[in-house]
């Protein structure tokens, strides 16, 4: 994991060297590239899934209202032994969000996501769901240039939000598993802090974004551990037609510390994992297009006891 984390820390210091003196500002088109962001909650976690790696915006859109739907499929033991059986676990989301300004240099994003998950025990299915975790989150543009002229244009925004616990929490659904993120809601109050550098040079460009959650304690005395994420992503714009397509390629890594209850360190409970991140956006008129993928490349979730197989997701987006 800490290789990955270099090579996004190099793309980071390369996109830094390309910094203008001059203020300008970029126009490749009547949409604006903002991020396939990560933001925390698209993880192991699956409980509060917020989009995560799979991006908090629209590859377009500085300001859109959109929907999406996400999938997360997982494997892990179905008990604490060695020889417990392995189950097969999905986690589904449905999501609203959208962004909005509030300043020239304010914008604030909303997640309101429905979960509706289920896994295959030795005991039998089950199935949960039910409305999410709301997020909300604000981001302040530190640095944007000013002119079409520039042979690169760059854009960094820092800021922090809050995810407020409007999803269910039901200790139950631990019982028996070693995987915790087989919920609706964490029950707790948690904050993030938030950063991303994007650089363009004509059509080419790299996103790259760092941010970290602070988890809190909930009315169960359950409280998942803190969360690290970071990513790299490349995109090019195409126009053909009428149609403006953005394919993207790029690296995206989580990091959890352990999980507590009664304050007490619950045991295989942290990991870490890096995936490979692709997908494409189209876009036409004040409608957008997306599909992306993450396939795992180096992962050791809850001690090995749990196995991420794959995310994907798509989203229909209006610009505003």
């Amino acid at each position: 994991m800490i290789k990955y984390f270099k090579i996004i820390l190099v793309l980071c210091l390369f996109a830094v060297t390309l910094c203008n003196a001059n203020p300008v500002r970029d126009s490749i088109s009547r949409f604006t590239f903002q991020k396939m962001s990560l933001l925390e909650e698209c993880d192991a976690c699956g409980c509060s899934a917020n989009g995560g790696s799979m991006g908090f915006s629209s590859v377009f859109s500085n300001n859109f209202i959109g929907v999406r739907y996400f999938n997360q499929k997982y494997r892990s033991k179905d008990g604490i032994f060695n020889n417990s059986p392995w189950v097969t676990e999905n986690f589904n989301t449905i999501q609203l969000w959208a962004r909005i300004p509030i300043t020239e240099r304010i914008q604030v994003s909303a997640l309101i996501p429905y979960h509706f998950h289920d896994r295959e025990r030795a005991v039998g299915d089950e199935k949960i769901q039910g409305l999410g975790d709301l997020t909300v989150l604000a981001m302040y543009v530190v640095y944007q240039t000013h002119k079409d002229s520039a042979v690169y244009s760059h854009k960094l925004l820092a800021g922090g939000g809050i995810k407020a616990p409007t999803g269910k929490f039901d200790l139950k659904n631990n019982e028996g598993s070693v995987n915790p993120g087989f919920q609706i809601g964490t029950g707790s109050w948690d904050y993030l802090l938030s950063a991303e550098y994007v650089v363009k040079r004509n059509k080419l460009g790299l996103n790259t974004m760092l941010n970290y959650t602070f988890k809190t304690e909930n009315k169960k005395f359950y409280e998942f551990g803190n969360q690290f994420n970071y990513a790299g992503t490349f995109f090019y714009l195409i126009d053909w037609q009428k149609l403006q397509i953005v394919p993207q390629l790029g690296v995206a890594g989580e990091q959890y510390e352990s999980n507590s209850q009664y304050r007490q360190e619950v045991a295989d409970s942290a990991g870490h994992i890096v995936f490979s991140k692709f997908g494409i956006e189209a876009g036409r008129n004040n409608f957008s297009l997306g599909l992306n993928f993450m396939l795992p490349l180096q992962q050791d979730l809850s001690n090995a006891k749990v196995e991420s197989k794959y995310r994907w997701a798509v989203n229909l987006n209006y610009t505003l």
